[in-house]
């Protein structure tokens, strides 16, 4: 029997992918880790608390006695001004007025805006010395969430994805939570999977009222075997196409989406129902009270999320910028604070109290920090050159502080952590060397931190 070019390759094409389910399969029978997992993982599972807008380190976790000194004075002629437009030229300092307390046995300090958080200092590791190099929202929250300040490249839940799996075939593996109705900025490029195949981006819930996940559940007329009569005829048509063009991956990564999506409606809406959540577990959570009901939803949902099986849950406050602040930072901040700091401390607490924290790695943070120079008065610029994040959970040792900026919290000048450094420090807790985890894209290995960052050991306690 003779074979013209395109009936090889699509023969191949299909043999090959045999081979590779027959040994994916004989992997999961044998009980093996998976193929990508360079070490011993600290961490499962990810929550990744975005405030989105750069909140302000210098009113939450970075006290700085010098900047209450000075405020109203110039910056000081030893402070180098930075190259960037940030705050008003020749703008005044501008004082942080918290009240701030030592929390928990390690003394760790936090102002009265984080009154919850700061009753679990000792399960956190404050990073003081964190910086970027996205100076506006799109560049700091495109490089938070990719390692690079303009779009293209996998998100890093994406890259969890790539390099983890899914622990929950009936779920996705990354889940993308917003606190409002409005979109962040970068819209869903955020999670997005870049060069890799869309099946590696995230999948956006609502947290509110209505239905959490779009277009999951059939139409009322249209019974079950109906619907899978549809499906299977639908999956003919696409795998016949997908056989013809084997170079194409956008297709293979729809008919995953779409049989991913079958499976969804099974378990999904248990998976997002909180009827079945105690009133003692919504009150933890701040559900009960108007300010903190929206993040305090989506915390919860990030708790059952990650206890089903998936590895990277991503939750926006502030969604749309709101954390930015640069006029009137007292009322903007009290509010943000007052709507995050109880949900936020609700789920360290669950998680703990549900043996959850060991194996779930809690991030908090911005795309970047505020400036001490005030701005319009009463607010303050970004500051991408030294800004503070915490972990807590997954392998990392709490109660302590790591790095530090400078007396006024301006620049990062100890133990400085780029976001290569956080990112890759994310992926080591699971298991993950950012060296080692590649992917082909175009002939060339391509790392999710651009062949730069290192695992910070400290947040281990080495």
């Amino acid at each position: 029997m003779v074979f013209n070019r395109r009936e090889f390759l699509q023969t191949s094409g299909a043999g090959f992918g045999s081979v590779a389910l027959q040994w994916m399969l004989h992997q999961e029978s044998q009980g093996s880790p998976h193929p990508l997992v360079h070490h011993a993982a600290k961490a499962k599972q990810v929550i990744f608390l975005f405030m989105e807008g750069g909140p302000s380190h210098l009113d939450l976790l970075d006290r700085k006695p010098l900047l209450e000194k000075l405020s109203g004075q110039s910056l000081p002629p030893s402070f180098k001004e930075p190259i960037t437009a940030m705050g008003e030229k020749g703008a005044a300092l501008l004082a942080a007025p918290r009240t701030w307390k030592r929390h928990g046995q390690s003394g760790l300090w936090a102002s009265e805006w984080m009154p919850h958080i700061a009753t679990c200092m000792d399960d956190i590791a404050v990073l003081k010395s964190c910086w970027t190099n996205g100076i506006n929202h799109a560049g700091g929250v495109c490089q938070m969430n990719t390692c690079i300040n303009f779009a293209g490249r996998p998100s890093l839940g994406s890259w969890v994805n790539y390099g983890l799996g899914t622990a929950n075939e009936n779920l996705p593996s990354f889940v993308v939570l917003c606190d409002n109705k409005g979109r962040p900025v970068n819209g869903s490029r955020n999670w997005g999977s870049g060069f890799m195949p869309a099946t590696h981006q995230g999948v956006r819930i609502r947290g509110g009222e209505g239905e959490p996940i779009a277009d999951l559940d059939p139409p009322a007329e249209c019974p079950e075997d109906r619907q899978r009569a549809k499906l299977a005829l639908l999956q003919k048509f696409n795998y016949l196409h997908a056989s013809t063009f084997p170079q194409k991956s956008e297709l293979e990564a729809r008919i995953r989406s779409y049989e991913l999506a079958f499976r969804m409606q099974a378990e999904a809406p248990e998976a997002v129902d909180l009827a079945d959540e105690s009133e003692a577990t919504k009150a933890l959570y701040g559900m009960d009270h108007r300010d903190t009901e929206a993040f305090g939803r989506n915390c919860l949902l990030a708790r059952r999320l990650v206890e089903r099986g998936v590895r990277f849950v991503e939750l926006y406050s502030g969604t749309g910028s709101k954390w930015d602040s640069h006029t009137g930072i007292e009322t903007n901040h009290s509010r943000l604070c007052r709507s995050m700091d109880k949900p936020v401390a609700g789920l360290l607490k669950d998680l703990k109290r549900r043996g959850l924290l060991e194996e779930t790695l809690v991030v908090w943070g911005g795309e970047f920090g505020r400036t001490p120079m005030s701005e319009k008065g009463d607010g303050r610029d970004h500051n991408p050159t030294g800004f503070s994040m915490w972990m807590a959970g997954g392998g990392v040792k709490g109660g302590q502080a790591i790095g530090a900026t400078d007396e006024l919290g301006l620049y990062a000048v100890k133990d400085r952590m780029h976001v290569h450094d956080i990112h890759a420090s994310i992926l080591w807790l699971l298991g993950l060397d950012n060296m080692a985890l590649t992917y082909d894209h175009k002939g060339r290995p391509e790392r999710p931190t651009i062949n730069e960052g290192d695992f910070n050991r400290k947040l281990i306690g080495a």
